[in-house]
C-alpha cells in the first residue's frame, strides 16, 4: 500500500524524491576566472550635456559695438542660448574680428551659424538645429537680399 501511496505523490509532484540525473552538474565558478565587462558608455559623449525645455531656450540678441563684447557672446552661447548677430553699426576690420573670435567658440562647440543678410548672422548651439528657411522665403519673395 505504501508503494501505491509513492506512486500517487510522484504522479501528482508531491513526492519526496528528486531525480537529478535529469540537470547537468553545477559548476563551481572562481572569482578571479570572471572577466570585466567593458563599459557600454559612448566615450565620444559630451560630459555634462543637458537637455533643455522650451522654456529655458532663449534667443539672444547681440549688436556689438567693439571688439571688447565677443566673449559676452560666447558666454551666451555656452548657456545653450541661439544668438541673433548683427554686425551692422560695425567697421569691417572689428567684425572680422568678432566673427574669428565667435566662430572659433563655434566650433568648439559644435555650434552653427547661419547668415541671415550680410551683416546678421544666427548662431545655435550644439542642441539648436537651424532649418534652412531662408531659401525658400527667398523664392516666395519673402527676403529681398
Amino acid at each position: 500500500m505504501a508503494e501505491l501511496m509513492d506512486k500517487v505523490k510522484r504522479v501528482f509532484g508531491f513526492s519526496d524524491e528528486y531525480d537529478y540525473d535529469d540537470y547537468p552538474e553545477n559548476e563551481f565558478i572562481e572569482e578571479n576566472s570572471i572577466e570585466e565587462q567593458p563599459s557600454r558608455t559612448n566615450k565620444s559623449k559630451k560630459q555634462g550635456f543637458n537637455t533643455l525645455k522650451a522654456a529655458d531656450m532663449i534667443i539672444s540678441v547681440h549688436e556689438p559695438l567693439s571688439y571688447d563684447e565677443s566673449p559676452k557672446i560666447v558666454d551666451d552661447l555656452r548657456a545653450n542660448k541661439s544668438i541673433v548677430l548683427n554686425f551692422e553699426q560695425l567697421d569691417i576690420d572689428i567684425k572680422r574680428q568678432i566673427f574669428d573670435f565667435v566662430s572659433g567658440a563655434l566650433y568648439a562647440l559644435d555650434g552653427k551659424i547661419q547668415k541671415v543678410n550680410k551683416d546678421i548672422f544666427i548662431l545655435a548651439p550644439e542642441n539648436v538645429e537651424i532649418d534652412g528657411l531662408k531659401e525658400e522665403l527667398k523664392n516666395s519673395g519673402m527676403f529681398p537680399w
